[in-house]
C-alpha cells in the first residue's frame, strides 16, 4: 500500500522561525474584531517576531471553517499585495494545523524557501450547528455509530459525541467522572498563566463538577467554548534561516502527520474509535517512527482537548500512557507541572478558547515559545521536545513534533516578544502608584491597619501587561512593579479603566457588570478598593508628576541616550526639512547589558518631528540591536551592512526606510 505520510524528503529540514497570535475571545466581545482585523494582528507578530516583511514570503495557507470561499486573500491583503499564491484550508477543527502541514510540504518539496501559515475564526455564538441542510452531512456515519450505540439525545451533538467516548472509556476501564473533572481543573488553572487564554478564571474541582450537566460526564467547565482568534507560524527552508541570520530562533518541525479515518472509525461501533482514537495513533505512531525518539523524551504536549472526555482518550492514542491507564496518569499528576509531561500549558482548548481555524497554529505558537524559553509562568523546565496534536471530526489527524533547530545559539537571541520588556513608565497608571507609595510612606500603618490585604493589579497598556503589588498587609505597606502575580485579591483591567477607577471616575460595580473589572480572589477585600482612591485634588504634592521632574532623564541608563537627545536637538533646528527628507517613523528597541530594553520611537514623518522614549513599541519600520551595537551603528562607527549579515541589527517592517538611518545619524557623531 502507497505511503501517505506527509514527511517523505527527510532531508530537506523545515523550521518555525515566527509565531503570534491574538486573544482569544468570546465571539462579539470584542469590538473591530472581524477576520481581517484579527488576521492582520497575528500576521503582524508572526512577521515581527521572525524580523521579516511580508515580501519575504513566497506563499501563504490560510485556514478557516466558516466563511466564504477567498477570505484567505482578503485577511492577507493587508498585509500586502504581492501576488504571491494564497491557498484557503477548511478540515474542520483540525484547520489550523492543516495549513501547517502544507506549508510543511511545500518547502519539502521545494515549492518555496518561506511559506506563511495563518489560521482565523470569527464564530457564532452557541454550539456548533450544520450550516448546509440540503445536502449529505460529512459527519452522517459517525452520527450513525453514536446512536446505534448510545442513541440520540438533547443538546449539542458534538458534546454527546466525545461524552459518550468517555463513557464508553469509563465502562472499558473503569475511569471514573472525577477524572476528566481533573482534566478541566488542570487546564483552567494552566490558563491563568496565559494572556492569550479566553478565560483566565480559577476554578476548584467543585466548581467544576458542580457546573451545568451538558452530557454526562460532561459538564460546561469541560467543554469548550466558541471563540473568535487567529494565530501565524512562518515555515521556512534551512537555508532561509542561515541565509537571514535564525538560527537563533529556529523551531525545528521534527516531523509532522496527517491522518483521516480508518474503517474502524464506523466498524467497530466504537465512540472512542469514532471521534478520532486510531487516527490519531496512526499519526503519532509515525511520528515518532519518523523521529527516531520515544515519548519519554518529549517534555511538554499541546492536544486537542474540545472536550476533558477527549484529552483522556487522546493520551492513550498518542502513546503517553497505555490503553485503559490514562485514569492513573491523571490520579498520578503526570499531565501537569511536575509530572511526566505538562500538557496544554496554554490552557487548551477548553480555558483558551477554540475558534476552528486558529487552534492548530496557537498550539504551535505555544510549543514553539516553551521551546525559545519565551512562556513566560507557563514555561515548562528544560524541554527539549514539543508534542502538537489537532482533531477534526469528519475526519482528520494532524500530530506534529518539534525541537529546537540550532540549540546552541538560541540564547544569544534577541527576543521579539516584548513581555519582559514592558516598564512601569509606559503605562498611564503608573504616577497613581507612585502615589499610592507616597502615601504609604506618610501613613503606612494605619493605611495596613484599615486595608490589611495585598493588592495584585494585572494591567493590560498598548505595550504589553504590567503587574503591581500594593501590599497593604505587611510592616508599612509597599508598592512593587514586576510581580510575581500573587495578592489575596488580584483586579484585572486596562490601563485607562483603571487610572479612572482609582480617580473615582469609574464606578466600580458599573465597570465590573461592563465586563471592565476582573476580580479574582478575596472580593470582600476588593470592596476596599475605594480606600486605594488618589485624593480629590489629584496626586499628592510629594509624589512625582506623570511626565518630566528633576529625576534622571528617562532612558539615562542607555549609553546611546546621548544619541537621541542629539537627534531630537537636530529636529527642534531642522525638523521641517529632515521630516520632508525622511517621511517615517522610526522605532528603536534596545537592550543594554542588564538586559533592559529601552524604546525609542523617532518621529521623523509629521509636523517638525519629535523623539520620545518608552514606546507603544509602534513605527513604520523597527529597528533592533544591543545599546553597544546600537551607539556604534548611529555613531557611524559600525557598517550598517555589516551589522545586519552578522546579526547585530535586526529589522522589521519598511526596509526601504531603514536604509535612510544613516540620515539620521546626528552630526555630531564624531564627539560620541
Amino acid at each position: 500500500m502507497a505511503t501517505t505520510g506527509v514527511n517523505r524528503n527527510m532531508n530537506k529540514r523545515v523550521y518555525v522561525v515566527g509565531v503570534g497570535m491574538t486573544k482569544f475571545e468570546k465571539p462579539g466581545r470584542r469590538e473591530n474584531f472581524d477576520y481581517p482585523d484579527m488576521a492582520k494582528e497575528a500576521g503582524t507578530k508572526a512577521l515581527e517576531d521572525a524580523g521579516l516583511s511580508y515580501d519575504a514570503i513566497e506563499q501563504a495557507c490560510v485556514g478557516y471553517v466558516y466563511g466564504d470561499s477567498t477570505c484567505g486573500q482578503r485577511a492577507l491583503y493587508q498585509l500586502g499585495m504581492t501576488g504571491i499564491p494564497i491557498y484557503n484550508v477548511n478540515n474542520n477543527c483540525a484547520t489550523g494545523s492543516t495549513a501547517l502541514v502544507m506549508a510543511k510540504q511545500l518547502i519539502e518539496g521545494g515549492m518555496a524557501e518561506c511559506v506563511l501559515a495563518l489560521g482565523f475564526e470569527k464564530m457564532q455564538r452557541g454550539s456548533l450547528k450544520s450550516t448546509y441542510d440540503d445536502r449529505t452531512n460529512p459527519m452522517d456515519q459517525h452520527m450513525e455509530v453514536m446512536i446505534e450505540t448510545h442513541g440520540f439525545e438533547a443538546g449539542p451533538p458534538a458534546a454527546q459525541m466525545f461524552g459518550n467516548a468517555g463513557r464508553e472509556h469509563m465502562e472499558q476501564f473503569g475511569t471514573k467522572p472525577e477524572h476528566f473533572a481533573k482534566i478541566a481543573w488542570k487546564n483552567h488553572k494552566h490558563s491563568t498563566n496565559n494572556p492569550y487564554s479566553q478565560f483566565q478564571d480559577y476554578y476548584t474541582l467543585e466548581q467544576i463538577q458542580a457546573s451545568p450537566k451538558v452530557h454526562d460526564p460532561l459538564t460546561k467547565l469541560q467543554c469548550c467554548p466558541t471563540s473568535d482568534g487567529s494565530a501565524a507560524a512562518i515555515l521556512c527552508s534551512e537555508e532561509f534561516v542561515r541565509a537571514h541570520n535564525l538560527e537563533s530562533q529556529a523551531v525545528e518541525v521534527v516531523a509532522m502527520e496527517m491522518a483521516t479515518d480508518l474503517p474502524s472509525a464506523f466498524k467497530d461501533k466504537s465512540c472512542i474509535k469514532m471521534v478520532g482514537y486510531d487516527m490519531t495513533k496512526k499519526a503519532a505512531d509515525r511520528v515518532f517512527q519518523k523521529a527516531g525518539i520515544t515519548r519519554d523524551d518529549v517534555q511538554v504536549v499541546e492536544l486537542h482537548d474540545c472536550f476533558s472526555c477527549n484529552e483522556l482518550i487522546t493520551y492513550e492514542a498518542l502513546g503517553l500512557c497505555g490503553q485503559g491507564k490514562a485514569g492513573d496518569m491523571v490520579e498520578k499528576g503526570d499531565n501537569t507541572y511536575g509530572g511526566k509531561y505538562v500538557v496544554n500549558p496554554s490552557g487548551g482548548l477548553i480555558s483558551k478558547g477554540h475558534p476552528l481555524g486558529a487552534t492548530g497554529l496557537a498550539q504551535c505558537s505555544e510549543l514553539c515559545w516553551q521551546l525559545r524559553g519565551m512562556a513566560n509562568k507557563r514555561q515548562v523546565n528544560n524541554v527539549k521536545y514539543a508534542l502538537q496534536h489537532n482533531i477534526g471530526l469528519g475526519g482528520a489527524a494532524v500530530v506534529g513534533l518539534y525541537k529546537l533547530g540550532f540549540p546552541q545559539q538560541a540564547t544569544s537571541r534577541l527576543q521579539a516578544v516584548p513581555a519582559s520588556s514592558v516598564t512601569a513608565e509606559s503605562f498611564k497608571c503608573n504616577a497613581i502608584f507612585n502615589g499610592i507609595q507616597k502615601i504609604l510612606e506618610q501613613d503606612g500603618a494605619n493605611m495596613v491597619k484599615k486595608m490589611n490585604g495585598i493588592f495584585c493589579f494585572q494591567v493590560k497598556g498598548d505595550s504589553g501587561e504590567g503587574i503591581w503589588v500594593v501590599d497593604c498587609k505587611n510592616g508599612n505597606g509597599s508598592v512593587k512593579f514586576g510581580g510575581p502575580a500573587k495578592g489575596d485579591v488580584t483586579i484585572i483591567m486596562t490601563d485607562q479603566n483603571l487610572v479612572d477607577l482609582l480617580q473615582g471616575k469609574l464606578n466600580p460595580q458599573t465597570a465590573f457588570f461592563h465586563g471592565k473589572l476582573k476580580i479574582k480572589g478575596n472580593t470582600g477585600l476588593a470592596m476596599k478598593l475605594k480606600d486605594l482612591k488618589m485624593p480629590e485634588g489629584g496626586l499628592p504634592a510629594s509624589a512625582p508628576a506623570p511626565s518630566g521632574g528633576s529625576g534622571p532623564k528617562p532612558g539615562a541608563d542607555f549609553k546611546v541616550a546621548t544619541v537621541f537627545d542629539m537627534i531630537e536637538d537636530e529636529l527642534k533646528k531642522d525638523g521641517a526639512n529632515i521630516v520632508k527628507k525622511m517621511k517615517g517613523v522610526f522605532c528603536f528597541r534596545v537592550k543594554n547589558k542588564s538586559g533592559k530594553e529601552g524604546i525609542w520611537i523617532v518621529d521623523a514623518k509629521n509636523g517638525n518631528g519629535s523623539v520620545s522614549f518608552g514606546g507603544p513599541a509602534k513605527g513604520d519600520v523597527t529597528i533592533l540591536m544591543s545599546d553597544e551595537d546600537m551607539l556604534g551603528l548611529m555613531s557611524g562607527k559600525l557598517n550598517p551592512q555589516n551589522a545586519f549579515f552578522q546579526g547585530k541589527l535586526k529589522i522589521q517592517g519598511n526596509m526601504g526606510l531603514a536604509m535612510k538611518l544613516k540620515e539620521l545619524q546626528p552630526k555630531g557623531q564624531s564627539k560620541l
